[in-house]
């Protein structure tokens, strides 16, 4: 066997080993749709659940959030609660915030994604542009931008 310089007489393998453990996947979050016929079906993440279906130009019956809407609803919350992360710590009283996102599609450019944040404090341009910085680096923000990858399996 090999002797590392930490004195060890594991091997090559052991090591490779022990860095491949070391790279252990850590599941951010979770989601579930049931579908027993029809675009629609029961979302549910956690303990929470929710209507999903596709609109009725698509053949669905519109009886909850379509996919598109539940992504830009995560991306909302996601950027209100980051900003509200970040008034707390700086001690800034923000009241009221609003994120309105919308898909936007211009003829046959990419899809891209147009976000407003409204805060209802009196701001200082300073706090306002910092904000602003904040909301384009949450993590929402940052997977979306990533063009983050997608593995199916059929199980």
């Amino acid at each position: 066997t090999m002797t590392d310089i930490r004195g060890d007489d594991r091997g090559a393998d052991a090591d490779h080993e022990a860095e491949a453990a070391a790279e252990v996947t850590q599941v951010l979050a979770t989601a579930v749709v049931d579908s027993a016929s029809g675009l629609g079906g029961e979302g549910r993440a956690g303990v929470h659940r929710l209507k999903v279906d596709e609109g009725l130009s698509v053949g669905g019956h519109d009886e909850g959030l379509n996919p598109f809407q539940l992504v830009l609803l995560g991306l909302a919350q996601c950027t209100v609660a980051t900003l509200r992360l970040y008034a707390d710590r700086k001690g800034w009283e923000l009241g009221q915030i609003r994120v309105r996102v919308r898909l936007v599609q211009d003829g046959e450019a990419q899809q891209r994604i147009e976000r407003q944040v409204r805060i209802a404090a009196d701001l200082g341009v300073e706090q306002t542009s910092r904000l602003a910085e904040i909301a384009d680096r949450t993590p929402v923000t940052r997977m979306l931008r990533s063009g983050v990858a997608v593995d199916t399996t059929m199980a």
